[in-house]
């Protein structure tokens, strides 16, 4: 039976797309060291997702942006997300497992496992294309609005992020919902109609997604 596992990255940073990905694998290919993502290094997580791509049945990648984020909320744009993962795949799996407690809307039968990443190897697969594929975006976007430290903290809010958000203000890859997002536009337009000359800019660019490229 054709089982496709996904799993979605994401959910908690500030900035940059939810990326979901969906994996069915080859029964008659076994791929070794299979684990929940975020128990991997990076270059572990790396050399996993070219054999992934290279032996799997079919693998899809699906994405909702920010402005998808902060229109439908983080949940249902991460379930919008693996829906279009799901939706991408070549092959038609006979069931979806999915990462979590919340089932993606899908033709196919599907079942959410929580903690599947670490117990099924077809969610633990797709958790890692979907981690590989978001980092490498933020990387991406660390070229296109240097100074935030995308490379570093992939959009999380971590300590030198949050910094630079006051310093820069918010970029249009930034999640304006997110609570610290929010409340510095909330700030700043606080003191724009107070006529004060504090203001907090929005950093120029395009707002368009950055392609994951297929591995190489």
């Amino acid at each position: 039976m054709l089982i496709a596992g996904v799993d979605e990255a994401g959910r908690g940073p500030l900035a940059g797309p939810v990326i979901a990905a969906a994996v069915i694998l080859d029964a008659r290919r076994s791929i070794a060291g299979l684990a929940d993502s975020k128990l991997l290094s990076a270059a572990r997580r790396e050399r996993l997702a070219a054999h992934i791509q290279a032996q799997a049945r079919a693998w899809s990648i699906g994405r909702a942006e920010p402005e998808e984020i902060d229109r439908l909320n983080i949940l249902n744009a991460s379930l919008l997300a693996m829906q279009r993962a799901i939706a991408g795949l070549t092959v038609a799996p006979a069931q979806v497992l999915v990462d979590g407690n919340r089932c993606p809307v899908t033709r196919y039968p599907v079942r959410a496992i929580v903690q599947g990443d670490k117990t099924e190897p077809c969610i633990s697969a797709a958790s890692i294309l979907a981690k590989v594929c978001r980092d490498r975006e933020l990387l991406a976007l660390e070229q296109r609005y240097p100074g935030y430290g995308f490379a570093r903290h992939k959009g999380y809010p971590t300590r030198q992020h949050l910094q630079a958000l006051a310093e820069l203000g918010p970029c249009p890859s930034h999640r304006r919902s997110f609570a610290p997002v929010r409340k510095l536009l909330s700030v700043a337009a606080g003191a724009q109609g107070e006529g004060n000359d504090a203001q907090v800019a929005v950093r120029a660019g395009s707002s368009a997604a950055v392609a994951c490229k297929p591995w190489t």
